[in-house]
């Protein structure tokens, strides 16, 4: 079996989730952007972030065998601090880079007006630079959210095709559906979406345009749930290739449209091997290093 993970945020896991994750099948990732826990106090947290994310955390799932990706954004939650949102100005840099397959997380977190700004200027730059779009929908009066974030996709012109609303549930999915946009599920062990409602879900709105996730991030999730909800269709009876088709054919279209997925096998580090240097892992260079320019995907 093998998964795309479309949604999980490395940065805040560790090299026992890489190989976990590589052990169940998962060769590829999409991180996006989000908020680090505690407010950022400037624009050089965020240079810094984005920097890390296109170069080290690349290099570090490299050595596990993963193909990590980003999107690039500023995210909802931080959008309404004045510190932060200065860094609309540098995301053109960003957007222009290989290993950027998307303008994200992007939406909506309490619904301000100043979260209404940034979303639609995020909007007009990945018409701008041709790249998907992934709208983050609010945890709270998620309902109400979902239409508003709608609204605005609507209106800022980009092709429904070319956004993926993430964080649904029973109550967003049809008009989400009804809209033409890619519908997204986070799957966590307490919260939003579980393992079982997700099969429900697929079993009554099929599996065109659907992408399932794990988010895992700092709090109490799973890098290995994407896995666990294949192996729940598969027990489910859905066949095989339903299930590749959420789990990678889906992800891998809906992101394949930024150009820039890189698929090819990568084999990780020999673990068996002597230490690099006196250190457990590679600081840059060596053989499971990224290639840099882009790629078609596979």
């Amino acid at each position: 079996m093998r998964i795309f993970e479309p949604h999980i945020h490395m940065t805040s896991r560790t090299t026992d989730d890489y190989e976990a994750m590589r052990a169940a099948g998962i060769r590829a990732v999409v991180e996006p952007a989000f908020w680090l826990g505690q407010p950022r106090t400037g624009v050089a947290s965020f240079t810094d972030y984005f920097d890390g994310l296109l170069g080290w955390e690349r290099f570090r799932a490299a050595q596990f065998g993963v193909r990590h990706h980003c999107t690039i954004a500023l995210n909802p939650k931080e959008a309404n601090d004045p510190r932060c949102t200065p860094v609309l100005g540098l995301l053109p840099r960003y957007l222009a880079k290989d290993g950027v397959v998307a303008v994200g997380e992007i939406g909506y977190d309490s619904m301000t007006p100043a979260e209404d700004e940034a979303f639609a200027a995020q909007l007009s730059l990945a018409v701008e630079h041709e790249l998907p779009a992934l709208v983050h929908t609010p945890h709270r009066d998620k309902a109400r959210g979902t239409r508003r974030s709608l609204d605005v996709v609507r209106e800022s012109g980009i092709a429904p095709e070319h956004v993926l609303v993430d964080h649904l549930n029973e109550i967003t999915v049809a008009e989400v559906a009804d809209s033409g946009c890619w519908m997204g599920f986070s799957l966590y062990p307490d919260t939003k979406m579980d393992v079982d409602r997700m099969v429900v879900l697929l079993q009554e709105y099929g599996t065109d345009r659907m992408v399932i996730n794990s988010a895992a991030d700092w709090g109490r999730s799973d890098p290995l749930r994407t896995w666990r909800a294949a192996r729940a269709m598969l027990d489910a009876g859905f066949d095989e290739s339903e299930v590749d088709k959420v789990c990678w054919r889906n992800p891998v279209a809906f992101y394949g449209a930024s150009g820039r997925l890189v698929l090819d096998e990568l084999p990780g580090a020999d673990w068996g091997a002597e230490e690099f240097a006196g250190n457990s892992v590679l600081r840059g260079g060596g053989p499971a290093a990224q290639p840099t320019g882009r790629g078609a995907a596979r």
